[in-house]
This record gives structure tokens, sequence and C-alpha cells, in this order.
């Protein structure tokens, strides 16, 4: 499959949650030769897939998906965690974002539940633009790997993992009790924002990179 839209020659690229593309403020003005190293793979991979696009195909539905993923303690020097959150509509990728959280998770259930709040933010946030538009959605599902997380949300019973989480991340529950939006499961293997948060294994970024719609421009 990953032949046929000119897939299996690309190589994954490092992304900032590994240890060699980061920089401390000491080391911004002297970079290391591993930094430039880092630098230089991305442009390498830039220039390997200038032929890859976004596929936007005609007539696509309105259906809203939303994939949220962390990568715990990803990153070396604090141990904060990475958010990658996507959505698509029907097959389409609309929006996404990588970004590393402000608090630091002690658990994995904790940072994927701030992943979760974050991509059910960015759901009730696209519900209300498509309103301005004339169309309004039911509850927008959210693809999750991480069953605590999905049991969470539908049950308020506290426990030890969950007692380091802010208060008002639990608007996450609130909203899944109101219809908003639904947690659904997905598998790790299967979920697209995975290739937002960590570096992959050739075989399965492509894999991921092709969910998000990329593939070979046909002139």
């Amino acid at each position: 499959m990953l032949k046929k839209f000119g897939l299996e020659d690309s190589k994954p690229m490092k992304t900032l949650m590994s240890t060699e593309t980061k920089l401390t403020r000491d080391e911004e003005e002297d970079p290391k030769t591993s930094h430039l190293e880092a630098v230089k793979r991305i442009f390498q991979y830039i220039k390997g897939t200038a032929h890859l696009g976004l596929w936007y195909p005609k007539g696509s539905g309105i259906e809203t998906i939303v994939y949220a993923d962390s990568d715990h303690a990803g990153d070396y020097i604090d141990r904060k965690s990475t958010s990658g959150i996507c959505t698509f509509m029907r097959c389409c990728l609309t929006s996404w974002f990588s970004k590393k959280q402000t608090t630091l998770a002690i658990f994995t259930t904790e940072a994927e539940y701030v992943s979760a709040g974050k991509a059910c933010q960015h759901a009730l946030w696209m519900k209300q633009a498509l309103v301005d538009y004339g169309v309004r959605l039911d509850d927008i599902p959210i693809m999750c790997d991480n069953k605590e997380v999905i049991d969470l949300s539908k049950n308020p019973v506290q426990h030890s993992r969950t007692k380091h989480i802010e208060i008002h991340l639990h608007f996450l529950r609130d909203n899944v009790q109101k219809g908003s939006i639904s947690i659904e499961k997905v598998s790790s293997e299967d979920n697209i924002a995975d290739i937002l948060t960590k570096p992959l294994k050739h075989e399965q970024f492509n894999y991921l990179r092709l969910g998000l719609g990329m593939m070979e421009q046909i002139d």
C-alpha cells in the first residue's frame, strides 16, 4: 500500500522530542554537532518528501473526528509530556498540533488525560465554528488509546492516579455527560496522533503519515 503512494523510500525525521534536538539556554548560542545533524536530517526529510501533499477529495462529508495522544515524560530535560492532536472532517485533515504540556504529569494516565482534554477543547471549538456556517454536529468522537482515560471520562470515582490532575481538566468528563463529545478506543498502532508525539520506526511512521492523508501529488 505504501509503495502505491510512493512512500516506501521516505525516512522518518527525528522530532523535537529526541534528546539530540533539544537546546538548553546555554546551548542556544553554541549548538553542538548533534544539533546541526538534527537540522540536516529535517532538511533531508523535507527534500525527500517534496512530492507529497495532503489529499482533499471533492464532496467530502462534515463528520468530524479527533485523535489525541501523548508521549509521557518524553522530554529528557524537564520530563514533561507532549500532546498531539489531529482533527479530521471525514478523511480530510483540517487541523493538527504538537505541543509540550505545561505541567509535569506523574502518571501516563494523567498525560493522556491532559491530551484528551485539549482534544475536547478543540472539538468544542470546531462545533461552534461550524454553527456559524449553519452546520450542527452531534457528539464528536475523540479517539484515544488509553483505556483508563476512557473509563475516567465516564466514571466520577477518583483514585490515586487522578488526584494530581488539575480540577479544570475534568471538564472532559462534563462534556461527555452532556453529550457534546464521546471518547472511543483506538489501538496504539492506528492512533494517527501518535506521529505528532514521538519518533517512530520507518514502517509505522509511513503508515501513520498515510493516515494523515499525505499522498504523492499527481499532476
